[in-house]
């Protein structure tokens, strides 16, 4: 709809006008911006902006204000930003969710390993020397 120079221009614009309440020049413009172009540039964009309806002139010599279609335009475009770091935040969790369920998953894995490793050595009568400790050491305290 508009170039990325004339959004730039327009978001500036917006912002000035907010912050002093004035019509904003292009030479305002020009030294805000630090686009590499020059104010006659700016004022062929200014003009495309007009046109479209998102700036105005309150006359000849005057700077340019924003208009109803302007405020909306960047706030629509706050919102659009908004959502998207919103999924970008939803994204990062997710990541780290899932990379959190792998080390876990991994974790666990290692455990069953050494209850596998556990129980076989139980099995393999480490058991039964066991309870022949206790039956002896249990003998010498009731004698």
């Amino acid at each position: 709809m508009i170039s990325e120079r004339q959004e730039k221009l327009l978001d500036l614009l917006v912002a000035e006008y907010i912050s002093t309440a004035e019509p904003v020049s292009s030479k305002t413009l020009k030294k805000k911006s630090n686009l590499d172009c020059c104010e006659a540039t700016i004022r062929n964009d200014l003009q495309v902006l007009m046109e479209k309806g998102f700036i105005e002139q309150p006359h000849i010599s005057a700077g340019r204000v924003p208009t109803q279609k302007a405020y909306k335009y960047i706030a629509d475009k706050l919102n659009k930003t908004s959502e998207f770091c919103d999924i970008k935040e939803i994204n990062i969790a997710r990541i780290s969710i899932v990379r959190q369920m792998e080390f876990t998953r991994k974790i666990m894995e290692k455990e069953i390993k050494q209850m596998e490793k556990f129980m076989r050595s139980l099995e393999q009568g480490d058991m039964f020397d066991i309870l022949n400790i206790l039956d002896q050491w249990h003998k010498k305290i009731m004698n």
